[in-house]
């Protein structure tokens, strides 16, 4: 057992370092003094600051995170609601179909949402592409990821509350208020985190429908690596990365602050009936 024990130890270890070993010589050089990644000259900090001179890289980046926090506050409302719907959707079989054409969007490959919407976009209904058509496409593609975290606290949802609720006279509003919202709040968190990252490092669905002067980082990072790396794209890298790790840390600590909530709950629960 203790042998299986530390081999299992051993390979996570391996396969952390095969993932971050990338990042961090990614990272190291974008402090470096040379123009390239062969060699380290000396520390500087040069890259970070003509990354923030770069008026039109900057332009991209809050274009980028603005299309990730419009899209993933409409993807949660819209994805929440969809979760709901779901769960009271009364034939077990037009429920099934929904989740599998739920689940199908999620393994549908990038490239085709992509064309599959530049092709609406162009055809069928034509909207200039920019803006509109990215935030659109985005909406779209994360909606089944916020309808994914918010269906299983449906299903841990103690209905008696709801019922409850109804005999005390409260309306479908005033039950999805105070009843059901709060209850699927850590869900509704874990939706909107997931979306906004999904939407802050797609590439594949932008690239299809950016236009009219409008980018995302990822497209323009593309574009720059086209001709040469350049460390500037490397200190972006750095921040971005920094930027993630806070947003997993922020999802940590709402989560182990819900656990820790729930077990201070139930102590008072078992203290009171004791």
């Amino acid at each position: 057992m203790k042998e299986k024990f530390k081999f299992s130890y051993l390979y996570l270890i391996l396969i952390f370092v095969i993932l971050y070993i990338p990042i961090a010589y990614l990272i190291f050089y974008s402090f470096n003094a040379g123009g390239n990644m062969s060699q380290f000259t000396g520390f500087t900090w040069e890259h970070y600051q003509t990354l923030f001179a770069d008026t039109r890289l900057l332009v991209y980046i809050l274009n980028t995170f603005i299309v990730a926090i419009l899209s993933a506050l409409l993807a949660t409302m819209i994805g929440t609601a969809g979760a709901i719907a779901i769960y009271y959707t009364r034939h077990k079989k037009i429920r099934a179909a929904l989740l599998n054409l739920n689940n199908v969007l999620m393994v549908t490959p990038d490239v085709m949402i992509g064309a599959s919407f530049l092709i609406l976009f162009t055809s069928l209904i034509p909207i200039k592409m920019g803006f509109w058509t990215v935030l659109i496409a985005h909406v779209a593609f994360s909606v089944p990821i916020v309808v994914l975290m918010v269906l299983p606290r449906m299903y841990e949802l103690n209905l008696n509350m709801v019922t409850a609720a109804q005999d005390l006279g409260a309306n479908y509003w005033q039950i999805l208020t105070r009843v059901l919202l709060p209850n699927l709040t850590p869900g509704i968190i874990a939706g909107f985190f997931m979306a906004f990252t999904y939407s802050l490092d797609d590439f594949a669905v932008t690239f299809f429908l950016t236009g009219n002067g409008f980018s995302t980082v990822s497209v323009e990072v593309y574009s720059r690596a086209r001709t040469g790396i350049s460390l500037e794209i490397n200190a972006l890298s750095a921040l971005m990365f920094i930027v993630a790790l806070l947003l997993v840390s922020g999802y940590y600590y709402l989560q182990v602050s819900e656990q820790r909530s729930s077990y201070r709950q139930l102590k008072r629960k078992g203290a009171a009936r004791s």
